[in-house]
């Protein structure tokens, strides 16, 4: 009887969630957690689910693992409160060593993609910002496809959680900038299909130090706190403060058996001589968990390094059979979309000639319209002119007129002038002549006037001498002879200042003004048109692509050639991508804030200046004895 053909009142009511989507059934309550996972992967059309488990938080609030080979109701699943359902997540919960050799379906690659993204956005994983910021361009290619300038609009991914917030948080740049970034590698990728640009970021994912680790907290017997990572290649050893760099690693081919007594962990190795490895956990539910984990590692481990089964190379097959299928209509597609591009091109070609000669008929009607206008103009100003050509003789001729009588005037007046300066020659000599006579007499006046005083002293000494000579009895006589003496000496007098006094000469003088007149000065002006046109013509046309019809050998070439650019891409791509990232380290530098840091951000640094990797330090740690790398753990 079938697990999943249950009554109503006695079925388990289960809800799993995946990363793109919630799946509800009805199971029998004998129902196992492999007749759940199967289920699960038989609706998601899922061939690889031995990396993929059903996780769920049990009544403890402890995660773990449902097994496979129990029933679901038996593992203290804890039960939704509001609606009796049992809740699950489908989880990766083993990782591949190589995505690109080992995943084969793309649902599966679409389920750890998504996973491992929610890990670096929610920074269970740690991922430097460099690295935040590629990874984001790719999960955008992801969801808008490749870059269209056409589509792609300012502040299209300010809305979508694309970065870590540690990474936000560390840097004083807003949402734009961060935008502008991401935009520069959006538009640097080559357009690919979605299972492409997933497994490109997987392929830079897995070099992250904590991919694909699971941490669980562990001593050693000095009791020294420690983490155990349990990865697809064996077990790392970490520092309690530093979960990037392991400090010794032992990989599954040295490990022969895992098993634990209450918190003790006893691996056994494969050199019987080195001693076990022995480590100390604090919980029960730890314990088991590392055992699963462990044992389901080791198992995958051992299996990629023997033969495919038939089932893996079925889906191998089938796989490449539908890459070739999709790379044979990738690249058809690719063709006809460059054949379209080109007609659109000769089309648009023709549609701007099209357009250019409108626009040059256009303006060439435009320049005859305004042509005939300028002519009518032109003969309207010729009549205005000619008008104006009248006016103007009539005004030449009464200025000539007027020439001739201002200048008989001005004639006149310089005649006038000449005599008018001789005239004044003429009184200015006058003037001179009275002004020296003037002189002259004015030196006889002064001398005359120096006599008349001697001579007034003179009469009184001798009227007194008279006076006293007559006082003696001539008084009579002496008084008319003095009296006539007196009346002559006045008259003389009278007769000398009237041959002073000075002329006095009027002149007089008359001003002309001069008219002049001035001319009419005749202007004509131009006018200069411009032609111009306009661009708002188009023409359209229809274009049907031709039907290719591909040969055998054609598709084989094809193939062949696509698989030679594919090895190409990867050889330099790695070599770019870091140059990049580098290039982008440098540029956001100078924003960071360094209060921000988390312990991880640096030790990343560190790493990152002392040259080391994921790969490197592995690596390094493995070149030494299995028997050294226990005494060193022991020694911590």
């Amino acid at each position: 009887m079938s697990p999943f053909g249950s009554k109503k009142n006695r079925s388990l009511s289960v809800r799993v969630s995946t990363f793109d989507s919630e799946l509800e059934f009805k199971l029998e309550p004998r129902a196992s957690g492999q007749d759940l996972f199967d289920l699960v992967c038989r609706t998601i059309g899922l061939r690889e689910s031995w990396y993929f488990g059903l996780q769920y938080v049990d009544t403890r609030s402890n995660v773990s693992w449902l097994k496979m080979e129990k029933r679901v109701r038996d593992q203290r699943v804890e039960l939704h409160a509001s609606n009796n359902v049992y809740v699950f997540s489908f989880y990766a919960k083993f990782f591949p060593e190589n995505v690109s050799e080992e995943l084969i379906q793309e649902i599966t690659q679409h389920l750890f993609f998504l996973q491992v993204k929610q890990s670096i956005l929610s920074m269970d994983i740690y991922c430097r910002p460099e690295a935040s910021v590629l990874l984001a361009s790719y999960a955008v290619h992801v969801q808008y496809g490749p870059y269209d300038y056409e589509t792609y609009k300012d502040g299209m991914l300010a809305g979508g959680e694309l970065l870590p917030k540690g990474v936000t948080d560390q840097y004083q740049m807003t949402p734009e900038m961060w935008e502008e970034r991401i935009k520069t590698w959006y538009m640097d990728h080559e357009p690919m299909t979605r299972d492409e640009v997933e497994m490109e970021y997987l392929k830079i994912a897995q070099d992250l130090d904590m991919y694909g680790v699971n941490y669980f907290p562990i001593t050693n017997k000095n009791k020294t706190k420690l983490w155990l990572g349990v990865t697809s290649v064996g077990l790392n050893i970490y520092d309690e403060r530093d979960k990037l760099t392991p400090k010794t690693t032992f990989q599954w081919n040295e490990i022969r058996h895992v098993s634990f007594d209450d918190k003790k962990f006893t691996i056994r190795l494969v050199d019987a001589k080195v001693s076990n490895f022995i480590f100390y956990s604090q919980d029960l539910h730890i314990n088991k968990m590392i055992l699963d984990l462990c044992k389901g590692n080791h198992d995958l481990y051992m299996r990629r390094r023997k033969p495919d089964t038939m089932e893996i190379q079925q889906m191998k097959a089938q796989a490449k059979e539908e890459k070739q299928r999709r790379q044979i209509e990738r690249k058809k597609f690719i063709r006809e979309k460059k054949l379209r591009e080109k007609a659109e091109h000769e089309r648009y070609e023709l549609e701007k000639s099209m357009e250019h000669l409108q626009n040059e008929m256009r303006m060439a009607n435009d320049a005859l319209r305004r042509s005939e206008e300028t002519k009518e103009l032109y003969f309207e100003k010729s009549r205005v002119n000619e008008e104006q050509m009248q006016l103007t003789e009539c005004k030449a001729n009464h200025f000539k007129t007027e020439m001739d009588r201002l200048r008989e005037r001005q004639m006149k007046i310089e005649r006038e002038k000449h005599d008018l300066e001789k005239k004044i020659r003429d009184a200015d000599f006058y003037v001179h002549q009275l002004t020296v006579e003037n002189d002259k007499r004015e030196a006889e006046t002064e001398k005359l006037r120096k006599e008349l005083i001697c001579a007034k002293m003179a009469e009184r000494e001798a009227t007194a001498r008279l006076l006293d000579f007559l006082n003696s009895g001539r008084k009579s006589s002496t008084d008319s002879l003095l009296t006539a003496s007196s009346v002559s000496h006045a008259a003389n007098t009278a007769s000398s200042m009237a041959a002073i006094s000075t002329p006095s000469l009027i002149t007089s003088s008359s001003t002309n003004d001069l008219e002049t007149a001035g001319g009419a000065e005749l202007t004509t002006h131009s006018s200069h048109y411009l032609v111009q046109g306009d661009n708002s013509s188009g023409i359209s046309d229809d274009f049907e692509p031709k039907e290719f019809i591909l040969t055998d050998n054609e598709m084989e070439q094809i193939t062949n050639e696509m698989e030679r650019n594919h090895l190409d891409y990867l050889r330099n791509s790695k070599k770019q991508v870091q140059n990049q990232l580098q290039t982008l380290r440098s540029e956001i530098a100078p924003h960071k804030i360094e209060e921000n840091q988390s312990n991880l951000d640096i030790l990343s640094e560190a790493q990152i200046k002392a040259g080391e990797n994921k790969y490197s330090t592995l690596k390094k740690l493995k070149s030494g004895s299995t028997k050294a790398r226990v005494a060193f753990f022991e020694e911590l």
